[in-house]
């Protein structure tokens, strides 16, 4: 199971490099993340050598690239009709739909291993807490993670890519500020207990936990729940397809 889990993976992850959707994706990330974290962020003017700003619009910056990685996922595979041709080969629906994740995965992790000048020049500028900033990148890693199922389970849903890209969007963000005081007090004065439930489904919550060095276990079960429960969605949804 293991094997032919990895074989998918290989082939997905091939298949991002295979076209420009890899370069294109990782210059765009590049360059929003640079932006942001130096200019928005205020990187020279906070007179502070860390990664802070990084982190804290590298959840919003993912919520809007995670989805166009994903989108294509299963959204083309029924568009072309290859989904038939895939689900008649000797694999299982999960052993596909881990495989296709952990592509998508393993190519984000990529992409986050390519910001390593950011480490270096606040390295070369001061003397950063690096536990802090691995911490970081850890919590990162596991965010993308969480958008990817989200957004894997939303390609699966329809065999429009845009229509994928725009519903994995919609959800990570209601994911992301599901903890913000706008929201909180909007839920609070009429539905104390779901504003409180609202906050405990907050990805960018539990990802500042991350930011400020601190890898706790609940925060750990949080993503590796999160991640489990919306591929197991995504693994319903292409068993009903199959079977519709």
């Amino acid at each position: 199971m293991i094997r032919r889990t990895l074989v998918i993976a290989g082939r997905e992850l091939a298949g991002y490099f295979a076209t420009p959707v890899a370069v294109v994706f990782i210059v765009i990330f590049l360059a929003l993340q640079g932006t942001l974290t130096f200019t928005l962020g205020g990187f020279f003017a906070r007179g502070q050598a860390d990664l802070v700003p990084f982190f804290n619009f590298l959840p919003w910056v993912f919520l809007l690239l995670i989805p166009a990685l994903t989108m294509r996922l299963w959204a083309e595979e029924r568009r072309l009709g290859t989904i038939e041709l895939l689900l008649t080969l000797p694999v299982r629906v999960g052993e596909a739909v881990v495989g296709k994740f952990l592509a998508a995965w393993a190519f984000s992790a990529i992409a986050l291993a390519l910001t390593f000048p950011f480490v270096l020049t606040v390295n070369l500028l001061g003397h950063p807490d690096n536990g802090m900033i691995a911490a970081g990148y850890l919590g990162g890693l596991l965010v993308a993670g969480a958008d990817l199922a989200v957004g894997a389970a939303m390609s699966a849903l329809t065999r429009n890519q845009v229509i994928g890209f725009v519903l994995g969007v919609a959800l990570t963000f209601l994911f992301a500020v599901s903890a913000t005081p706008v929201v909180s007090d909007f839920l609070s004065a009429s539905a104390p207990m779901l504003a409180a439930f609202a906050r405990g489904l907050s990805v960018t919550a539990r990802f500042q936990s991350f930011v400020r060095g601190v890898i706790g276990l609940p925060d750990l079960v949080f993503f590796a729940t999160f991640t489990l429960f919306f591929l197991l969605l995504n693994t319903v949804i292409v068993v009903h397809r199959k079977a519709g």
